[in-house]
Parts: structure tokens; C-alpha cells; sequence
């Protein structure tokens, strides 16, 4: 009888039943706390520093906003009206057209040649996927100014010229002047900036494709630019989806480079002022303070990246039925 009773199991309080509200917002051992204490910080400055002033930017638009962030005169879509009219933003906009046509397919090129030579290394990955990568950490206004001064420069002292003087040719005015080749410049740094960022991103795709779907090709006769064009780009077709819509977004987010090497020789050259230096030209250069339009500006080209999203995710999901 002592036995049966003591393998009874006392009910449970009702003091020791369901826990607490603050204990199940607490989580299990705190984690939920420190999950909010770590994401905190991010969130605030998301929040403080992009989608305030994407809200703060579509309210001026709809305001004559010159040399003020308080404006009062509603002016409904003029603002709007004057920049697809303004042929000059009209050009920023094809700009940005010829910047991507150069930029994103041949950063992804680069970057995914780089990945197919990394991962298939068998010694030293960890020290060229360092050595790639750390251009990503260096300033873009920093590397444009060396771009500029060190390789590109009209003058005696730049090293291209430098070396197309040592080869008997004469010196080339590489950012001014009426030729093209400013756009060598351009779309140099961008790829020694950015090439390493998306060749992580696409060597992280490759190391996810099993081994085995490559043995079971080569068993087929699969190989080269076989195993490339049927096993390596379909498995990669998530990622490389993500890699161009980042692309993309980054060319519209072309500032630096156009600004720091091409705005200060004292006018762009024809089609070479990207939306955000002609937005920038236009909000704050000049003395003329035209929030309103800049707002305006932002608003169209957060509606062009939108888009793209849109277009990238309708792609991705038809590709993955």
C-alpha cells in the first residue's frame, strides 16, 4: 500500500501550471530578451536611417520644398511631372542602363570564374578567398580617388599613362575631353570593389551542390563546359537570380565613383551623371536646395528597384515549379 502510494504523482498547483506571461516572453532561459537585444540596434537604424527618410522623402515630393524639410505650398505630382520631363534625368536614367549593361554581366562573370577556381583548389581556398575579398572592405570614395590620381590621371604621373608613354604612344586624357573612356575607369573600380563580395556569394551556391550529381555526370561523359552549361548553372539559378538583382541595385546606387572621379574636372561628360548624381546635383548643388524634386527623384527610382524585386521573385518562383 506505501508503494502505490508513493508511485502516485502528485497533482499539479495551480501555482505551478502554465508559466507566467513575463516568463513566456522571456523564452526559454532568456533567449527571447537577447534575441531583442541584439536585433534592436538594426532595427532602430534600419528604421532611422532608410524606411523614415523613404517616408519623409514621399511627403516633400508632394511639396514645393526649396531650402526648407517644412514646406507648406502643395503642389500634388508637378514634382513628378518635372523630372520625367527633365531631359537631363531622362539621360541619368539611360546612364544607368549603359552602367548595368557593363557592370552586372561582367562582375558576374568575373565573380563566378573566380568561384569555379576557388572551389576547386585543393590548397590555399582560405587565403585567395581573403585576398578577394578584401577590396569589398575598402571605401568607394577612397578607391575612386586612387582610381583616379594613381591610374587614370591625365597627367605624366598616372600609371597608364606612365606606361603608354614608355610604349612610344602619347597621353591620353582618360576622364575629360570628348571620347569614351571614362567609362574604363569606371567600370574598373566597380568590378575591383565588388567582384569579391558576389564571388563569396556564388562559392557559397557551388559548395552546395552534391558532390555526387558530378561523379554521377561524369560517369555519363559529362565534362567541361557540359558539366558547366546541365549540372553547374542550373544548380546555381537561386543564387545567381540574387547576385543580379543585387547587381542591379547597386548600379542604381552608382554615386561614388561617377562624383568623386568625373564631377570634380568641373562638368560630366555627356551621359555619364547617373540618377544619384543628378538627384544629388539637384538637392543640393547649385545653391538651390530642391528637396521637393529629389524627393520626388527618390521616389521614382525606389519604384524602379521595386520592380525588379518583383520581377526577380516572379522569375525565381516560376523557375522553381
Amino acid at each position: 500500500m506505501s508503494t502505490a502510494a508513493s508511485n502516485t504523482v502528485a497533482p499539479a498547483s495551480p501555482s505551478t501550471g502554465r508559466p507566467g506571461l513575463w516568463r513566456r516572453l522571456r523564452g526559454h532561459q532568456g533567449r527571447n530578451l537577447w534575441f531583442v537585444a541584439f536585433v534592436s540596434p538594426f532595427f532602430v537604424g534600419l528604421l532611422a536611417f532608410v524606411y523614415l527618410p523613404i517616408v519623409w522623402s514621399a511627403y516633400l515630393s508632394f511639396f514645393e520644398a526649396r531650402n526648407t524639410v517644412n514646406p507648406t505650398r502643395f503642389v500634388g505630382l508637378d514634382n513628378y511631372t518635372y523630372l520625367l520631363n527633365d531631359s537631363l534625368f531622362i539621360q541619368s536614367l539611360v546612364t544607368f542602363v549603359a552602367f548595368a549593361v557593363f557592370i552586372v554581366p561582367t562582375t558576374y562573370v568575373a565573380s563566378l570564374g573566380l568561384a569555379l577556381l576557388l572551389n576547386n583548389l585543393k590548397w590555399g581556398q582560405a587565403f585567395f578567398r581573403s585576398v578577394f575579398f578584401i577590396p569589398t572592405a575598402v571605401s568607394y570614395v577612397i578607391a575612386a580617388i586612387i582610381w583616379r590620381f594613381a591610374f587614370f590621371s591625365g597627367a605624366r604621373f598616372g600609371l597608364l599613362n606612365q606606361a603608354i608613354t614608355a610604349a612610344g604612344g602619347d597621353q591620353v586624357n582618360w576622364l575629360g575631353g570628348t571620347n569614351d573612356l571614362y567609362w574604363v575607369a569606371l567600370v574598373s573600380v566597380r568590378l575591383w570593389l565588388q567582384t569579391g563580395f558576389y564571388m563569396i556569394l556564388l562559392l557559397a551556391g557551388l559548395q552546395r551542390i552534391p558532390q555526387e550529381t558530378y561523379e554521377a555526370a561524369a560517369l555519363d561523359g559529362a565534362s567541361g563546359w557540359r558539366l558547366l552549361r546541365f549540372i553547374t548553372l542550373p544548380q546555381l539559378k537561386a543564387t545567381s537570380l540574387a547576385v543580379v538583382l543585387l547587381l542591379l541595385i547597386n548600379a542604381f546606387q552608382a554615386f561614388d565613383e561617377f562624383y568623386n572621379m568625373l564631377g570634380s574636372i568641373g562638368s560630366y561628360p555627356p551621359y555619364a551623371r547617373p540618377p544619384l548624381v543628378h538627384l544629388y546635383l539637384i538637392a543640393v548643388g547649385g545653391g538651390q536646395q530642391d528637396l521637393g524634386v529629389g524627393g520626388a527623384g527618390t521616389m521614382i527610382l525606389t519604384a524602379i528597384i521595386v520592380l525588379f524585386g518583383v520581377g526577380q521573385n516572379f522569375i525565381l518562383n516560376r523557375s522553381s515549379r
